[in-house]
């Protein structure tokens, strides 16, 4: 038990020395950890004390410079100041100097302007000076002269116009001799080139429609018991036999060339024959025609081959055979087709133009005469319709049924045309008109001319290939007297139909007489 207990009391003493070293050494610990404390403490504070010094000195270099840079911005300030200063004394010295010269030319400006207002004032009195002289010299005048001002400056603007429609008539009636001696000149040789190059003969032929007989017997022998055997041929063949007291002969009339001739060859061969009555006559007639349209192609083919034009339709070249049958003042119509096909053709190949068009348009450009008989319309619009049907171009169409001007030309060939078909026409030798007609186409030239106002007299001259017209001076002038021509002209060409062509030549005339006593 005691020694329990004494373990006891040791056991109890260990734990009062550990709890006693505990205290300690936490007290040593405490001591130890406020030592350290200081210390940093310490450590700190010198480190905050020399922070603050460092920015005590850089606080007052700051200063320093802050005052320096201050200290320079408020001298440059200062020294700026005493330029704009020094300029703003300049400028305004110089504003001063302004003022006095605009001072100085102001008055020089008020005197300039009194002196004006008395210029102006002896201007305005010499002015009204000179006005009340002009309307003094003005009365005068019009008193001499017994004429207004209105009335003088109508007859000064009559005669300026007069004057110029003089000068105008002049420089335009130069440039049309100019433009008409070139043209002229190269159309001569163009025409010349043509017509020599083709060289056709004078055409002399004619459809003949008289029938020459061996005795006078023969035409009772035709007639027939009680007319029947000219009655029978008149009615089969579509012509009228005219029986008259021409010796041996009897004259056949139809407007039907082609029929007109099957009429002739038939009752040539009966004729010939001595037989003559109603049946035979059908027989021969029959073989005729027959011969006739073999003629005809033939012809036909015969001008194709001379034009040398190739491809036309078998119809068109019978067409065109017929005009071996058909004549217009005279002149061979078929003849006259191949004649304007080969002038046609040289004037083309002479122009650059295309020559088949201008050569197969000039040969078939009379085309519809093989038909107009027969056919309602113009024999170019019959034609041009005929060929339209039977394949030609349109081209060549337009050049058949443009060469009168009845459809516009729409090409340099259909002009070739026309103009092939009138040199061919107007040649010396193809052509012939009756004297009825060739009286009554000089007395339509005068009668159109005539016509117009201010035309005092008018003469058709040479054969009717040109008309003088002599007009009034006193109504026409120079310029007026050109436009006359100029309608009469265009009237006779949409009028009248005639070969060639037709100058129109006016005359304006002005005489002044005076007598001496």
């Amino acid at each position: 038990m005691k020694t329990f207990f004494q373990m006891g009391q040791g056991f109890n003493s260990f734990y009062v020395w550990v709890g006693l070293a505990l205290i300690v050494g936490i007290l040593i610990g405490y001591l130890l950890f406020s030592a350290v404390r200081k210390s940093q403490d310490e450590k700190l504070k010198r480190t905050a004390e020399a922070i603050i010094d460092q920015a005590k000195e850089n606080a007052k270099n700051t200063e320093l410079e802050a005052k320096d840079t201050a200290l320079k911005i408020t001298l440059q300030a200062e020294s700026e100041i005493q330029h704009k200063r020094s300029e703003l004394i300049k400028e305004d010295d110089r504003l001063v100097k302004r003022r006095e010269e605009l001072d100085h030319r102001f008055d020089q400006m008020q005197q300039w302007e009194s002196s004006l207002n008395k210029r102006q004032s002896a201007i305005d009195k010499r002015s009204n000076e000179v006005e009340a002289l002009y309307n003094e010299r003005f009365a005068e005048l019009q008193r001499v002269s017994e004429m207004s001002s209105e009335e003088a400056r109508a007859i000064l603007l009559e005669e300026v116009e007069k004057e110029a429609r003089a000068d105008m008539a002049r420089i335009i009636r130069q440039h049309e001799i100019e433009a008409t001696e070139i043209g002229m000149e190269k159309a001569r040789e163009l025409i010349a080139d043509a017509i020599q190059r083709v060289a056709s003969d004078k055409v002399a032929e004619v459809t003949t429609s008289l029938v020459t007989l061996p005795n006078e017997e023969m035409k009772g022998r035709i007639v027939g018991r009680n007319g029947r055997n000219i009655r029978a041929f008149e009615q089969v063949t579509g012509v009228d036999v005219i029986v008259d007291d021409t010796p041996e002969a009897v004259t056949i009339s139809c407007f039907d060339s082609v029929r007109r001739e099957i009429a002739r060859r038939t009752l040539t061969r009966l004729v010939t024959d001595g037989r003559i009555h109603p049946a035979y006559i059908e027989k021969i007639l029959d073989e005729e025609r027959k011969l006739m349209d073999e003629d005809i192609l033939k012809a036909g083919n015969e001008a194709v081959y001379e034009a040398g034009v190739h491809g036309l339709h078998p119809e068109i070249i019978k067409k065109l055979g017929r005009l071996k049958y058909r004549t217009s003042y005279g002149q061979n119509q078929l003849a006259h087709a191949v004649e304007t096909s080969k002038i046609a053709s040289v004037l083309a190949a002479e122009l650059g133009a295309n020559v088949e068009v201008a050569k197969i348009g000039a040969l078939l450009h009379d085309l519809g005469k093989a038909m107009d008989h027969n056919t309602e319309g113009t024999h170019a619009q019959i034609g041009m319709e005929f060929a339209k049907r039977h394949g030609v171009n349109a081209a060549i169409c337009n050049a058949i049924g443009s060469h009168h001007h009845e459809v516009d030309q729409a090409s340099i060939e259909a002009i070739l045309v026309e103009a092939a078909d009138a040199i061919s026409g107007a040649r010396p030798g193809a052509r012939r008109e009756d004297l009825e007609q060739y009286i009554k186409r000089l007395k339509a030239l005068e009668n159109i001319a005539n016509s117009h106002k201010g035309v005092e007299q008018s003469y058709a001259i040479q054969a009717g290939r040109e008309v003088r017209i002599i007009v009034k001076p006193e109504e026409i002038d120079d310029l007026e007297a050109h436009r006359i021509a100029k309608d009469i002209a265009t009237e006779i060409e949409e009028t009248m139909q005639y070969p060639g062509q037709i100058q129109v030549t006016v005359i304006r005339e002005t005489r002044s007489v005076s007598y001496a006593k």
